[in-house]
């Protein structure tokens, strides 16, 4: 049971170290600390991702600002609780990690796969460009009775299908972590910059028994990527 929760969730993503390590926790005696990672976009441009990585992986190891590795782990989510409210933390959890000798190392640099289960309305929009988007929010299993909870992105056709999901349904989807920085005014008046995290879908399954239906009309609602943000990385 556990081996089968453990491949619900599975993300690679390689590319540059740019920022030190930090102390993260403590569980049970083992530290883990965070970095973020710089993974390249086939556009040019580049996704900055967090890792949580236990100590234990990096004994011998000495982690740098501008290394190149590799990471294999899980996407995980968890809250957090300031004075601006709750937030879900993402972050991709090491399982292992590789170091590369350098970025002509690096092959698809980006990729995750999910399977877990609709667990709130998804909500169809289109860009101020006319690009349809359909948000999920997805509830994977993991062992000792946790689960994480993920956003996830569907374009174009998928997004006409995925508004057709409901509460419940299972899904597996395939895609790519990426991040996105958004605008927030806070009470003060004073304006931030944050970053939200999202998986981004290239393919999509249902699972069996689920048999969504087509709505006769799609919901005219044009709200913009930078209104949905209280999932982010502070």
């Amino acid at each position: 049971m556990v081996a089968n929760l453990m491949e619900n969730n599975v993300v690679t993503i390689s590319g540059k170290v740019i920022t030190d390590i930090e102390f993260s926790h403590e569980v049970y005696g083992e530290g883990f600390y965070n970095f973020t990672l710089e993974v390249p976009r086939l556009s040019e441009s580049c996704d900055r991702i967090v890792v949580t990585i236990s100590e234990r992986l990096l004994v011998g190891k000495k982690l740098e600002v501008g290394q190149y590795v590799e990471i294999e782990g899980q996407f995980r989510s968890y809250n957090s609780y300031s004075n601006e409210g709750n937030k879900l933390i993402l972050t991709v959890f090491a399982r292992e990690i590789t170091f590369l000798e350098d970025e002509k190392k690096i092959k698809n640099p980006n990729q995750i796969y999910l399977n877990g289960y609709i667990c709130k309305k998804p909500v169809y929009r289109t860009t101020p460009f006319g690009r349809e988007i359909t948000d999920l929010l997805l509830a994977v299993n993991r062992p000792y009775n946790k689960s994480d909870y993920i956003p996830c992105i569907a374009w174009g056709r998928n997004a006409r299908f995925s508004e057709t999901l409901q509460v419940g349904d299972n899904i597996k989807v395939w895609g790519r972590v990426q991040s996105r920085e958004y605008q927030k005014k806070l009470p003060s008046g004073e304006v931030v910059t944050k970053i939200a995290y999202e998986v981004s879908i290239s393919k999509m399954e249902v699972g069996p028994g689920n048999r969504p239906t087509q709505r006769d009309k799609k919901p005219k609602e044009t709200e913009k990527p930078e209104d949905k943000n209280e999932i982010c990385q502070a």
